[in-house]
């Protein structure tokens, strides 16, 4: 997705900054106002549209050595079961390919559900 990004000549990325400001009327976005977080200062962009990205990486660095991870920091499930029994993972930390918050919201059901039975199935009621 990176290197796709970066070749398109459409998109330009605008490294050490942040969007303080959407400007827009009542047809939609008629530009930004940026931020550079090195030089503080604030620059007007005119553009049609925004694509915000705050990345792929899964906050999961705290769990190696506890739970299986894939290459990239992924937990390794199966049906919202990581490699621990009662442990469950759900969202964008076990999906690899969508990273959606329909399916995150989904998986986080299914997580819940197998939480309730393994809970019942320890005697807890």
């Amino acid at each position: 997705m990176q290197d796709r990004t970066l070749k398109n000549p459409k998109i330009e990325v605008i490294w050490n900054s942040e969007v303080s400001e959407i400007l827009f009327d009542q047809g939609g976005v008629t530009g930004l106002k940026v931020t550079n977080l090195l030089t503080n200062k604030v620059e007007s962009r005119s553009t049609h549209g925004l694509f915000y990205a705050i990345g792929h990486t899964p906050n999961t660095h705290f769990l190696q050595n506890q739970l299986k991870l894939n290459e990239q920091g992924f937990i390794l499930t199966s049906q919202s079961e990581t490699n621990l029994p009662g442990i469950f993972a759900c969202g964008d930390v076990q999906d690899p390919i969508f990273r959606q918050a329909i399916t995150a919201a989904g998986s986080g059901c299914q997580a819940a559900m197998k939480a309730e039975r393994y809970l019942e199935s320890k005697g807890f009621h």
